[in-house]
């Protein structure tokens, strides 16, 4: 999965912590880029590329996010503690269960309930 943002080291610094996978550097000549997520395999990954145009409108796409550590509260208090913010709080709403979130540059994803 790839984002377009203004701050590709940020926002890799960012997931990379949210999701606890490494991050790296590719220099491809114009077009350097910020890789999250175990190269060499075909587990999910996600990349961040600079562009000039900012985010305008909700994301059609995104990710959901179940905690695996502790409790829904616990993994929002971690991520807010990187930067995110509660956009839509649906636990206690129906349909719900899930917090709506946005990372450093305003992309949604949701933390679920868990399992």
């Amino acid at each position: 999965m790839t984002f377009d943002c203004s701050d590709a080291e940020s926002m890799a610094r960012f997931w990379s912590e949210v999701t606890r996978w490494p991050r790296s550097k590719v220099e491809m000549p114009g077009n350097p880029f910020w890789w999250v997520g175990t190269e060499g395999d075909a587990s999910p990954h996600l990349v961040f590329v600079e562009v000039p145009e900012s985010k305008r409108s909700k994301n059609r796409v995104h990710l959901d996010l179940m905690p695996h550590d502790g409790s829904q509260v616990q993994e929002i208090a971690r991520l807010e503690s990187l930067g995110a913010r509660i956009v839509d709080d649906r636990r206690g709403v129906t349909p719900g269960g899930w917090v709506v979130m946005a990372d450093l540059e305003g992309n949604e994803f949701c933390v679920e309930g868990g399992a």
